[in-house]
């Protein structure tokens, strides 16, 4: 089977889907590798390292039998794809339904890699997981050290901080503002997450508001007077953080409203706010997606594609799990896909009508 590897266009998009490493491993178990000139160079990935990789430099990547992307096709890109070929990428299936149109009228087998199930198995290919990047950036924007310092000149405090969402970047955040050294809580309206949150060494912060957990594993969205006073007890708990990170996201909707202009304004001067949730509007309501601004002293940082920011190591992660995914559906280079297979049919967004259910 071969697989084809073109640089993305999408603009910020530094990522690219597979590396040499994952090349190699592909290459090595029954796969031929096509990739772009220049598809790993924003990334620090040259193109001699894929050919020692065992991978073939091309003009054209569209020419295998499967893509291997990160961010959806554009339109003149999807144009190049043919019927029956295989799609994998962030396809975003809940929110650009012209795209997904775009992509069944054109027969392609597209594999959306944020609808690879939450299950056991299926661990290796979860991108959603692997590219979960966090709060180190609310480490470098903050005026003022994260972990306790003991000096001669005296103690420095620890920073604390507070997760909003325990999902699978909630507890990255959790985790990692621990590794920094914070004192670090974690929210959720999902009681069943308190003891992963505990797990981690973190607090667990009851705002009184909790909500049951969907079939998905997210948080049901909340009504308008659960939301009204989750904001209100948040808003009186704020002014004890240093730094908050907000998560929360319901899948094809746009983000809950956490933390309203109020709540910003109580804060510390010099706090900060990393909104995970920038792309789809934001937990803050004074988020500007794809940027950071000052609004009442606090720094509010809304990127809107984290993981691009660290593309070298963002891509690593992302590469295994598309090969992951690719061992999967073509075991030992074979496509073989069984419809049968809870993977395999809870990733495929688009296929071709006459491929048997």
């Amino acid at each position: 089977m071969k697989v084809g590897v073109p640089r993305e266009t999408t603009a910020g998009e530094r990522r690219v889907a597979l590396v040499p490493e994952t090349v190699r491993r592909l290459t090595g178990s029954g796969f031929e590798v096509i990739v772009e000139r220049g598809a790993g160079k924003s990334a620090s990935f040259p193109d001699p390292d894929y050919e020692q990789a065992g991978a073939t430099l091309v003009d054209d990547a569209y020419t295998g039998a499967a893509v291997a992307k990160v961010q959806p096709p554009a339109s003149a890109e999807a144009d190049r794809l043919r019927s029956g070929q295989v799609l994998i990428g962030f396809l975003q299936p809940l929110t650009d339904h012209e795209g997904i149109e775009r992509l069944s009228e054109r027969g392609v087998v597209a594999f959306a890699m944020e609808s690879i199930p939450r299950i056991t198995r299926a661990q290796a290919m979860d991108a959603l997981s692997s590219q979960a990047t966090v709060s180190v950036l609310a480490a470098d924007r903050l005026p003022k050290f994260f972990p306790m310092l003991m000096t001669a000149a005296g103690t420095v405090a620890p920073a604390k901080v507070l997760v909003l969402g325990a999902g699978v970047a909630g507890l990255q955040a959790i985790a990692t503002s621990r590794r920094l050294g914070a004192v670090v809580s974690g929210f959720d309206v999902r009681p069943v997450v308190r003891e992963q949150v505990e797990s981690l060494g973190a607090t667990f912060l009851d705002l009184g508001v909790t909500g049951e957990e969907t079939a998905g594993g997210y948080a049901r969205e909340l009504s308008e007077e659960e939301q009204r006073r989750q904001q209100e007890a948040l808003e009186t708990r704020l002014p004890e953080f240093d730094a908050v990170i907000t998560t929360a996201l319901v899948p094809g909707r746009p983000a809950p409203r956490l933390i309203p202009a109020s709540a910003v304004a109580a804060m510390r001067p010099g706090s900060v706010i990393v909104d995970l949730a920038a792309e789809a509007g934001g937990n803050c309501e004074l988020t500007e997606p794809g940027e950071a601004v000052v609004r009442e002293d606090v720094t509010i940082i809304g990127y809107t594609n984290l993981p691009s920011t660290m593309p070298f190591h963002a891509s690593q992660l992302y590469s295994r799990n598309v090969l992951a995914l690719l061992q999967h559906l073509a075991p030992a280079g074979e496509l073989n896909l069984d419809w049968e297979d809870e993977i395999t049919s809870s990733a495929c967004v688009t296929r071709k009508a006459e491929v048997p259910a």
